[in-house]
């Protein structure tokens, strides 16, 4: 236990070193996580009617039969369905329901439903990730317009928030290991539900998240980002990279892309907010990666409370190896009876526009899972203030790292009646977690060696 408290007290000292101002959690308040707080500042409880389950350490061992280099086994094979939300009693449910996901059912209330599911609190971290959000809880705090985090060390840094912008920052910068190499499919259906698929290779570092290391030991740094479209044809050699900035007061993201016809690198500023995402066919913007990303400046963010709400949670069956991308992708929709939803805690998140500044969403409201700070369902408004878009993440804990994070992010046009799936791995190379990356493979000079094979 007395290297635990070292750790802790070692962060804090080094990150008040900096001058920078406390954040006003007081150690009474911050001496919760752990107690009936868990580390990352969720309600370790269960909820009176106990339909969620107390939180009791997420899974804590692979499941039998798992080894290294698989997709993972879904550690709860006996669960049984509790019951089906569908177009005809959603109503019913309706308290725990998002908007969009009203609106989901109201654009195809023959075929979409959520599945439910019993509640398993699965999410598990590393001890040094827990021990850094207690740090944080006393030391981090948002730099000038919250366009920035200081004084924060490897993972969210407000594990008791007090308003939107900070818990949107929980959710940038949360855990996810200190590297990832994937190659994953992606899928823009038309109406019909014909599709192509766009075969993606990604390799993405975070110095931030690494033991040890702060807002300052990283240069600023969040994440080095190099994605290579593989397949097909027409899009193959494409590739951008990106470095993702903690503080962007003092630095904007930076941006390069490679384009095969021209073979040349170019600077990307507008890589960033609502410009079109990769191989996207215009379905999801570059800020709808991972749910939310980027800076959350555009907005003004408010932090409307915790809420019980059914969200997509431990996609097992999504992520498995007898699941093939065509047995999911369906008109309209990903195939349901692949889906699996739970009753769970999220922070609700409003961000409406700024005056002076633009984005093609004029609000979105998110719901961020209280166990992970990770957004689990994301509704996107038009600027006539009605639902346009309505995004998923299919998450799954990565017991062998362990990290909690999707496994498909599915963004839906209520609109147009397409959608775009990202994700798609069942088939291809498993996720590489933890690589040891370096920050001299996120170069330019890498991207133009990389382009020129």
């Amino acid at each position: 236990m007395i290297h635990k408290i070292n750790f802790t007290l070692g962060i804090a000292l080094s990150l008040l070193m900096t001058g920078v101002s406390l954040a006003k959690v007081d150690q009474k308040e911050a001496a919760r996580l752990g107690k009936d707080l868990t580390p990352l500042g969720a309600v370790k409880a269960g909820n009176k009617a106990g339909t969620i389950p107390a939180w009791t350490g997420g899974i804590q061992a692979v499941p039998k039969g798992y080894k290294k280099g698989m997709l993972n086994l879904d550690p709860y094979p006996d669960d049984k369905v509790k019951f089906t939300i569908n177009g005809e009693n959603y109503k019913d449910y309706s308290a725990n329901l998002s908007p969009g996901q009203i609106a989901m059912f109201e654009r195809y209330p023959k075929t979409f439903k959520l599945v439910v599911y019993p509640t398993r609190r699965s999410a598990s971290y590393p001890e040094f990730v827990y021990e850094a959000s207690k740090g944080n809880a006393l030391t981090a705090e948002l730099s000038r317009g919250g366009n920035g985090v200081a004084n924060a060390a490897v993972t969210s840094p407000f594990p008791i928030p007090k308003d939107g912008t900070e818990a949107i920052w929980n959710h940038l910068l949360r855990y996810r290991s200190q590297g990832i190499k994937r190659e994953v499919g992606q899928v823009a259906p038309t109406s019909s539900g014909k599709y192509t698929m766009v075969r993606i290779e990604e390799t993405v570092f975070f110095p931030y998240h690494k033991p040890g290391a702060t807002v300052e030991s990283v240069k600023n740094r969040l994440a080095y980002f190099l994605q290579t479209v593989k397949s097909p044809n027409r899009l193959a050699g494409n590739i951008l990279l990106v470095h993702e900035t903690l503080d962007q007061n003092k630095e904007p993201r930076l941006a390069w892309t490679y384009n095969p016809g021209q073979r040349r690198v170019r600077r990307a500023p507008n890589i960033a907010f609502d410009y079109p995402g990769t191989a996207a066919d215009n379905q999801r913007t570059t800020d709808q990666s991972d749910i939310m990303n980027g800076s959350p400046e555009r907005y003004n963010w408010e932090l409307k409370g915790r809420k019980e709400m059914y969200v997509p949670y431990n996609a097992y069956k999504l992520h498995s190896k007898d699941t093939k991308p065509a047995d999911v992708i369906k008109a309209g929709h990903l195939d349901s009876n692949y889906l699996r939803y739970e009753l769970h805690r999220v922070w609700e998140v409003e961000g409406t526009i700024k005056k002076g500044t633009s984005h093609i969403y004029a609000k979105k409201t998110y719901y961020l899972d209280e166990d992970t700070w990770g957004i689990l369902v994301a509704d996107q408004y038009d600027g006539r203030g009605n639902i346009w878009r309505v995004s998923e993440a299919h998450n799954i804990n990565y017991y062998e790292v362990p990290v909690t994070w999707d496994t498909l992010q599915v963004h839906y046009d209520v609109i147009n009646g397409r959608y775009l799936a990202y994700g798609f791995n069942n088939g291809g190379p498993v996720d590489e977690f933890g690589i040891d990356a370096k920050k001299k493979d996120f170069t330019p000079q890498t991207l133009r060696r990389k382009g020129m094979r």
